[in-house]
């Protein structure tokens, strides 16, 4: 056995480091963002890598930024600092000479006693169980690859083996005819031990038909080492396909979403159409849960059992109770979960067609938001309607309220918001302003037209309107 194999032996249990491969410029793309950084399901490219190594408890990850190095490297950024899940590093590779110059400019900051796995930015649907099956193949003492078969292989590395044994990683262009029509491909995922890793990238040389320095030379290496190399092959191969258009990313986009819709179909949810349907972040449903045609949801979403979501609604970071009915057209923008302004929409409440609840929002069971309405940074208690064409900003509604149409709550003077208070069984009239920082006593009824500006008492009538004047036989100007 030799040196290189023995040190990798050292250690039961080894520690996993990520490096990303993330300098691409993506011509294909036709953008001046960088590749990495197009969205997937709401998330760029690169966050669902990053994501991604953050479920395998990563020791590090390393990013090899290049194209876009600064915008790439504070996209990410967020995984750095007190919070961070792991350690994160960013490595630049300019010029871009190839995948195995990019891995040596990760060399310095690779530690030698880890698994090192490499995985790249615009490849984002990996599944972390197969990751673990591939370190688990890895051992700490083996170079695993992870291949597929493709009917058609065009563009990929060929997985060259003797007999079970693989021998080497032939790229496209360097392939003989007979290579070439070899179906296991390389998917560009690998996992080998870190110290043997860095003495094959010191070795590497651009002697090929690109001129570039192929990580995939590596395989060579370890054999001629007598380390052994080991395939894992899969048959998903949404889980290694690649974004290098905006052709293949839609094409992707369609693929997660199909894959999204089929889990919660599995767990109970009925979708009304499957292929118009979008999760961007993390969707959570009881039982029951019916979503029509043409829906978003973003962010954090969760939908208590019995929730019905009409067509062409957009969620964002909200809460939906139990037996909650979105009607048609509804667009929900809550706030970061977790904050105050998170939506909350209350068991039984009835919301839309056409309304917007904004950051802040909070509804509580049986409130009726209907068509025009917009409700923000506002609680409204049980039982509270505002059914037509109002908006209710910084408010605080009691139980069984009913806000008329075109009444608004009017919580700016230009420089602060102030707080409205509707007590307890109000009644607002249609078309009424009122001016906060403003309370309206229990049981008090505004009536319709009314500006107000002071607070009232409760029980009362308040109106405040100009007096009815009517000018008989009046004629209007002519020209």
């Amino acid at each position: 056995m030799s040196d290189i194999l023995k040190s990798a032996n050292k250690a039961d249990a080894v520690d996993v480091d990520v490096v990303i491969l993330a300098a691409g410029k993506g011509t294909r793309m036709k953008s001046k963002l960088p590749k990495v950084l197009h969205r997937l399901a709401g998330r760029a490219l690169l966050q669902h890598v990053v994501d991604t190594a953050a479920e395998l408890a990563a020791r590090q990850v390393v990013v090899i930024t290049g194209h876009g190095a600064m915008e790439v490297e504070a996209a990410v950024a967020g995984s750095t600092g007190a919070t961070a899940r792991f350690d994160i590093n960013f490595v630049r590779q300019e010029p871009q000479l190839g995948t195995g110059h990019a891995l040596q400019q990760a060399v310095p900051v690779l530690r030698d006693d880890g698994i090192v796995v490499v995985l790249s930015g615009d490849v984002p649907l990996t599944r972390a169980d197969t990751l673990r099956q591939l370190i688990a193949a890895c051992g700490g003492n083996k170079l695993a690859l992870l291949t597929i078969d493709f009917a058609d292989p065009t563009g990929y590395g060929r997985i060259v083996r003797e007999g079970e044994v693989v021998q080497a990683i032939v790229e496209q262009k360097d392939a003989s005819a007979a290579q070439r029509a070899i179906s296991e491909v390389y998917s560009g995922i690998m996992a080998m031990p870190a110290a043997p890793l860095k003495k094959w990238l010191a070795r590497l040389d651009n002697q090929n038909a690109q001129g570039e320095y192929y990580l995939t030379d590596i395989v060579k290496f370890a054999v001629a080492d007598g380390v052994p190399v080991v395939a894992h092959k899969i048959a998903d191969a949404l889980q290694v396909e690649g974004v290098n258009s905006p052709v293949q990313l839609a094409a992707l986009e369609r693929a997660f979403q199909r894959r999204m819709a089929l889990q919660l179909m599995e767990q109970g949810v009925r979708l009304a159409d499957p292929a118009r349907f979008d999760v961007r972040g993390d969707l959570q449903c009881g039982q029951d849960v019916s979503i029509d045609v043409n829906c978003v949801f973003e962010g954090q979403v969760i939908l208590g059992d019995d929730v019905r979501i009409g067509a062409n609604c957009v969620i964002t970071n909200a809460t939906i109770a139990a037996g909650a009915v979105i009607h048609p057209f509804t667009q929900i923008e809550g706030g970061k979960p977790g904050t105050q302004d998170a939506v909350e929409v209350g068991a039984g409440a009835l919301i839309g067609p056409f309304a917007r609840l904004r950051p802040g929002a909070k509804l509580g069971a049986q409130v009726h938001i209907g068509n025009f309405v917009e409700v923000k940074n506002s609680t409204l208690a049980r039982g509270a309607k505002a059914n037509h064409l109002a908006y209710l900003g910084d408010a605080t509604v009691g139980e069984r309220v009913n806000y008329g149409a075109g009444s608004i709550t009017a919580n700016y003077d230009g420089a602060f918001k102030h707080r409205t208070i509707i007590e307890a069984d109000v009644h607002i009239g249609s078309n009424c302003v009122l001016v906060a920082p403003i309370t309206v006593g229990a049981g008090g009824t505004v009536g319709g037209g009314s500006t107000l500006t002071k607070d009232t008492a409760p029980g009362a009538l308040s109106i405040a309107r100009g007096k009815q004047v009517s000018i008989a036989n009046w004629k209007r100007p002519a020209k």
